[in-house]
């Protein structure tokens, strides 16, 4: 029945979707890389699981790439994609010039006509916007010289695919194929050529103005009704009118989802829109993967191999080589440039397209469209490999988000505290200081929050407090007291490492996020270690107590009783952590001591009876 091999087919991808996460992580390969192979796995090459219906559910899942630019569109302010024009229009468009001519030049030389070779090179010089951004993001990369490059060219490359379909056709030296044409977008054929602008131009204009003005009120209206439901329904329905509108005029879908969220990234409903669309996305791109995966066709690989790695490796080599020298000389830095060529070397998943597009329209026959398939399919698998490569070669080089060349403006202020993070956290730590008299010498390694905070008027510089070197001339060597109130756990212990080393006489005071981190802080020796959420979350409990009739005396006393007995328990179990069955025994042991104690000193005390009924 249908019914029952629908629900078949739907339990293989997310038994294999669930796997794959699970492998990949384990492995350190990521994500993508694990949807990839088992795809491969379950497809019609490997056990046979899936036959070729998995190339439906495959278009299906391409609606996870709308969602992840929709939502890549909610993270970026409009200031800040402004100030990127010049990465998107310059080095997108000196991306795919020089990659297509490149590409084209070297198939030339191997014989190919300069109309094959040209079309070919311009399909090859896309690439996969969702395994690039999603392999990024798992590695915190996308904030980093290299993400922030590369999301520029991919994004220039969405809005290059148009003039490249257009551009494609006037290559042909073949016959057209029967079903050449035959899209969404051709009833725009008929329009002379500044009709076609108007409409992709309106329909561009219509996305900004809805979500501007339409969208907002519509969320609204929504919100009163308090149904989770329809605000998920209504934050889908946005997305797909979108794709449909962008299609339908012959836009990427994909370009058309990140400017509504572009222009959305203010709005006061934007991490509604992200927490609603955020589990639809993951598990679409996850199927998307996974249907490339399966879509590899192993069996002509096998029948043309050499050719197949050949033009892989090639393809690889000639647009990454390209790739780090446009990275230089845009001036990143070696290890960015790297990061950068290694993202974008590989073919993307608009090159399926395009090929389709180019085979139906005679640039060249079936069997070359077959061979260009599996070289992008392998070098798309390659991808999370090659950034996972790179990535690890320059760990330490790329971790610091944003600009990595700045110099760094601090100097020493004489004062006997450095706080490292400036941030909600060392905000308060910094503010208590100065109302007492108290100068700190303020670093942070986000240059957007040091100008920020410039403005408003506070003293803070922009530097790598891991550095030795930045530490002596904050003044390190004089000052007392060094507070880490990071949110990264690793990059906090890199500023210890450094601290305890060069500069043994500091008292150092950390911030924990969670009981997790403090572990990993109190495995490096440290002990003035502070968890930001237990303080509150004391208070709060104090406060119920007295509103349930016990005295605030009381409340306080049990509030800090508990802080003691706690940290104590923090400590204990610390030990046992890497242990779960030791763990879990102590956890329970001290948890039994905890409560008695806890209820042994206040057993006498009573609460206000009106309070407790």
């Amino acid at each position: 029945m249908a019914f029952e091999s629908a629900f078949a087919q739907a339990f293989l991808y997310l038994a294999a979707a669930l796997v794959a996460v699970l492998v990949g992580k384990r492995l350190g390969l990521g994500s993508v890389l694990g949807y990839l192979i088992a795809g491969s796995l379950i497809g019609p090459w490997g056990l046979r699981w899936v036959g070729r219906e998995s190339e439906q559910i495959t278009h299906f899942a391409e609606f996870g790439v709308v969602m992840m630019l929709f939502l890549v569109g909610l993270e970026l302010q409009p200031a800040h994609l402004w100030r990127m024009r010049r990465q998107i229009f310059g080095l997108g468009l000196l991306q795919v010039v020089v990659s297509a001519l490149a590409i084209g030049g070297v198939l030339v030389a191997c014989g190919l006509g300069w109309q094959l070779a040209l079309g070919i090179g311009l399909i090859l010089a896309m690439s996969s916007t969702a395994i690039v951004l999603q392999s990024l993001s798992e590695r915190n990369l996308m904030r980093t010289e290299a993400g922030e490059s590369s999301f520029a060219v991919l994004l220039f490359q969405d809005l290059a695919v148009i003039p490249v379909m257009a551009v494609l056709p006037l290559l042909a030296t073949l016959p057209a194929g029967p079903g050449h044409g035959h899209d969404s977008a051709a009833w725009m054929a008929a329009l002379p050529g500044w009709a076609q602008a108007l409409v992709t131009m309106g329909a561009v204009a219509a996305v900004v103005a809805v979500a501007r003005l339409a969208v907002r009120p519509i969320f609204r209206a929504i919100a009163g009704t308090r149904q989770r439901e329809a605000f998920t329904a209504a934050a889908l329905l946005l997305v797909i009118g979108i794709a449909l509108l962008m299609t339908k005029v012959g836009l990427s879908a994909a370009l058309g989802a990140f400017v509504a969220g572009v222009v959305l990234a203010n709005s006061e409903y934007r991490h509604e829109l992200e927490s609603d669309l955020e589990p639809f996305k993951g598990l679409l791109l996850g199927l998307f993967f996974l249907g490339v995966g399966t879509a590899i066709d192993f069996g002509h690989i096998a029948a043309n191999l050499g050719l197949v790695l050949a033009g892989a490796a090639g393809l690889l080599a000639v647009k990454g080589g390209l790739l780090f020298l446009l990275g230089r000389v845009r001036r990143l830095t070696c290890a960015s440039a790297l990061v950068f060529s290694a993202a974008l070397a590989a073919g993307g998943e608009f090159a399926f397209v395009l090929i389709t597009l180019s085979t139906g329209a005679g640039v060249f026959d079936e069997e070359t469209g077959r061979t260009l398939v599996a070289v992008v399919a392998l070098t798309m698998a390659a991808t999370p490999l090659l950034i996972l490569a790179s990535h690890r070669y320059t760990a330490r080089c790329v971790a610091a988000p944003a600009a990595a060349d700045r110099e760094s403006d601090v100097r020493d202020l004489g004062a006997p505290a450095i706080i490292c993070g400036f941030g909600r956290y060392g905000h308060a730590v910094g503010r208590l200081l100065h109302t007492q008299g108290i100068r700190s010498t303020v670093l942070d390694n986000d240059p957007d929050q040091v100008e920020t905070l410039r403005r408003i008027g506070f003293e803070v510089y922009f530097g790598d407090a891991s550095r030795p070197d930045l530490l002596a001339i904050a003044g390190a060597a004089r000052a007392e007291i060094l507070v880490i109130a990071l949110r990264d756990v690793a990059t906090t212990l890199s500023i210890v490492k450094t601290a305890r080393q060069y500069f043994p006489h500091l008292r150092v005071f950390l911030r924990a996020h969670s009981r997790v981190e403090a572990y990993e802080l109190l495995d490096a020796g440290e002990q003035e270690i502070y968890r930001e959420t237990l303080d509150s979350s004391l208070r709060m409990g104090g406060d119920i107590l007295q509103a349930l009739g016990m005295s605030g005396d009381d409340a306080r006393r049990a509030a800090e009783q508990y802080r003691q007995a706690d940290e104590t328990f923090l400590r204990e179990m610390a030990a046992h952590r890497h242990d779960q069955a030791k763990y879990i025994n102590a956890a329970r042991e001290s948890q039994n001591i905890f409560d008695s104690v806890m209820r042994a000193d206040f057993s006498g005390k009573s609460r206000d009876p009106e309070k407790t009924r």
